[in-house]
């Protein structure tokens, strides 16, 4: 199946999502926002959604301590730069950078973001300049974002800095990203698994929405097997005192940039860990209408809770004396309220919020302007938990049907992967050679060295004249390149698109296996110098 095709079914998938983001937005605005507002949940928990909050594209935060290859992987992932972006050993990202696509490539500052009605930003306002100065957003034209968008995040400070101060509540802003994000990509260094006190925070600012992280254990074809074995060992411990959850989280073990990875014995592995990380991604904008569904369950269970818990404060006030004392009272009685509640009215103990930071919120709200408990409105949120959001199941069946028609993508099969976005073309045509004379036009490039390349074809024993997808990619895979990098070769060099690669078709696919390895991008459409004189025929016919 072509890429074209592919990106077609895509988009196809991306109505039936925007079909059932409309019904879930409808039944937020009429059954559960009058209820958070009756009930002050914005103010002690969460901000309201908006219809940027539903209309979004799918969004990935990608977390860790500095130099784990935050930045790298979101490059490796576009394979291109993004503005804005720095790669290095020491901290370089300071600022939350949400990558979108544009059609103009460029940076929109924080303050600008947040009056943007049409960017999931506007409630970040809270956190003030200290915050939104070190907030951005970096738009280019990109294939991959236009199914999905990327939060960057500053790297977690290590113990040696753990004294530095951002200016802005650090755990509080990873929170409400959690809160509203697809997935959370959370990468490790293999050589440094420090847990310092700002990432101990920062995964408490993660808790609740453990079922959106996918830790990420990267640069592992820097350690031998016996190290790796350790260090996973090593990291699973460590995050099991963290989470506290007898959930074992996923690790991916891999190496998530463009170059070729080192020699390893390991490297089996390395490649099957990438590829399964990379196909959650990919079903990211698939599954969005389910993860919509989740969250708004999920809200409107907490907003359950908290109405109860606002309506027992209020019944327990005095009418005119003692209102402070009393106040501090039921405050300090807090979890005692929460097991009242959870046996008066059947709410699940996993409902209720934090109590300690319940605790602290309530500390600065005055109870005597709490509301009573309303039994209509009660009512209808139980109607939006057990029958409107049951209506909307079927309409989930029918995308999951149409998910199940789309390809699968097999082992032996590695071509059908994100289509990569380049932003110049080092395999240019250049009319002159290394010593100065002038190229003649019909001269194919890849004929210098094809001697070369025919030995190492005619060594493959190919059929026909031509070598299958499966004995070409276990020469292929010798080059230590990542499969999405070599699923792309393919594609440039199967010129007819047979699924088989001949002489002059393989050579090509060295010649650019070779530059690629040298550091130079790949060209995202064959350059007509480039292709092979038999097949520039049938490349004319396609135009």
């Amino acid at each position: 199946m072509s890429s074209q095709e592919l990106t077609e079914k895509s988009y196809k998938t991306l109505e039936d999502v925007h079909v059932v983001t409309e019904e879930l937005k409808n039944l937020y605005y009429k059954r559960l926002l009058p209820i958070e507002k009756h009930y002050s949940f914005h103010h002690l928990h969460s901000p309201s959604f908006e219809d940027a909050d539903f209309d979004n594209k799918p969004m990935i935060l990608v977390m860790g301590q500095y130099s784990t290859g935050k930045t790298t992987f979101i490059k490796y992932l576009l394979e291109q730069d993004f503005p804005g972006s720095r790669v290095g050993p020491e901290p370089t990202t300071d600022c939350f950078t949400a990558i979108m696509h544009g059609e103009v490539e460029g940076i929109i500052p924080g303050n600008a973001l947040t009056v943007d009605p049409k960017k999931p930003f506007r409630k970040l306002n809270p956190f003030g300049n200290a915050f939104l100065n070190r907030f951005q957003c970096a738009q280019l034209p990109n294939q991959i974002l236009e199914s999905i968008s990327i939060i960057d995040t500053p790297g977690i400070l290590t113990g040696a800095k753990k004294r530095m101060s951002r200016g802005y509540d650090f755990p509080a802003v990873l929170r409400w990203f959690a809160e509203r994000v697809d997935r959370i990509i959370l990468l490790f260094d293999a050589h440094k698994l420090e847990f310092s006190d700002e990432l101990t925070r920062a995964f408490g600012a993660l808790r609740g929405n453990e079922d959106k992280l996918r830790v990420v254990l990267n640069k592992a074809d820097r350690v031998d097997s016996q190290q790796l074995m350790r260090v996973y060992g090593a990291l699973m411990w460590s995050l099991g005192r963290v989470f506290r959850t007898p959930e074992i989280l996923r690790v991916y073990i891999t190496s998530l940039w463009s170059e070729p990875r080192l020699l390893s014995d390991h490297c089996q592995l390395l490649e099957v860990e990438e590829e399964a990380l990379l196909t959650d991604i990919r079903n990211l904008p698939r599954n969005a209408a389910i993860r919509k569904l989740n969250d708004l369950v999920k809200r409107a269970r907490s907003v359950r809770a908290h109405a109860h818990i606002i309506s027992h404060l209020k019944q327990e006030m005095p009418a005119l004396f003692c209102k402070d004392s009393k106040k501090h009272s039921l405050i300090y009685d807090l979890p005692l309220i929460f097991s009242k509640i959870q046996q008066h009215h059947r709410v699940p103990a996993g409902d209720f919020p934090d109590c300690g930071k319940m605790q602290e919120k309530l500390m600065g709200q005055d109870f005597t302007k709490f509301k009573t408990l309303k039994s209509s409105y009660m009512a209808s949120l139980d109607k939006l938990l057990s029958t409107d959001i049951a209506k909307l199941m079927p309409l989930l069946h029918q995308q999951e049907v149409k998910k199940e028609c789309l390809p699968v993508m097999m082992d032996s099969d590695f071509l059908e992967t994100f289509k990569p976005a380049y932003k110049r073309d080092p395999f240019e045509d250049t009319t002159e050679s290394g010593e100065g004379s002038v190229v003649q036009v019909d001269e194919w490039v890849v004929a210098r060295d094809k001697t070369k390349y025919d030995e190492i074809f005619y060594n493959l024993c190919p059929n026909d004249g031509k070598l299958s997808s499966t004995k070409a990619k276990e020469w292929m895979v010798s080059s230590n390149l990542p499969h999405v990098v070599l699923g792309h070769i393919w594609k440039l060099s199967d010129v007819d698109c047979d699924g088989m690669l001949d002489d002059e078709e393989f050579a090509l696919a060295i010649y650019l296996i070779e530059g690629r390895v040298e550091g130079h991008r790949l060209p995202q459409e064959l350059p007509v110098h480039l292709v092979p004189p038999s097949k520039r025929l049938h490349k004319k016919l396609e135009l």
